[in-house]
């Protein structure tokens, strides 16, 4: 599904130019729950945001579902990324001015899906994670969980190929937390591939593998680890 080959990124400040990602190579294989981990300033964040096609400033390849990435134009990668990937993030990203329901609608809004068609797909995503009764509410109205409940709703309501989630559990409390991993296991388990950044090693026992970044390096990877232990 995902394939990078010696993907870099940097910032220049004046005439510093400073690494947050060096020569990744990465293999991510569909049905796949992989968990990035590593320090404060690693590049964490910096892949996912390759990954999630937000930026298109690296170098090197990637290819995603058969297609070269950076080979595309900036309108090419925003348009596939809405179609094949969903996105959850720590502060949840939600918009105050729509309610619950109009939210989650928004992915949907993006493709040529009609309307009644629309209503059908949200009201049975509201049925599946829960939150009919929250349909009309306004995200200023919601807890933490459920905040990041309509958030993850949001991002799979278009069936993405691709889940990527940015310290999904951040704010919320330890039940919540295990409520929001246990429905990634499930999404996992349907078929949904998942790339998680997190510093929790609790949440990093969901996924099926574990990749280490420091310094912008991938330090490890568990899936290498198995492949050296199989070969050996």
């Amino acid at each position: 599904m995902i394939e990078l080959k010696s993907v870099e990124r940097s910032f220049k400040t004046g005439p510093t130019e400073t690494w947050v990602l060096r020569q990744v190579n990465l293999t991510i294989e569909p049905g796949e729950f992989v968990t990035v981990m590593g320090p404060s300033g690693a590049g964490k964040s910096s892949l996912l945001n390759v990954l999630a096609m937000l930026d298109d400033q690296w170098r090197g390849e990637f290819h995603f579902e058969g297609e070269a990435v950076q080979g595309m134009s900036r309108k090419q990668r925003a348009d596939l990324a809405r179609k094949r990937i969903g996105m959850v993030f720590q502060s949840y990203h939600l918009l105050d001015d729509l309610t619950v329901a109009e939210n989650i609608d928004l992915p949907l809004s993006y493709k040529d899906i009609p309307r009644k068609e629309r209503q059908a797909l949200v009201a049975d995503t509201l049925d599946r994670f829960n939150i009919v009764g929250k349909k009309d509410l306004y995200p200023s109205q919601l807890s933490g969980g459920q905040q990041q409940l309509v958030g993850i709703a949001r991002a799979v309501i278009h069936r993405p190929s691709l889940l990527l989630a940015d310290e999904p559990t951040g704010n919320l409390h330890s039940g919540q937390a295990k409520e929001i991993m246990e429905l990634f296991r499930r999404l996992n388990e349907e078929g949904t591939t998942i790339v998680q950044v997190t510093h929790s090693e609790e949440n990093a026992k969901y996924g099926s593998r574990t990749i280490e970044l420091r310094d912008g390096w991938v330090y490890s990877d568990t899936a290498t680890k198995a492949m050296a232990g199989v070969q050996s």
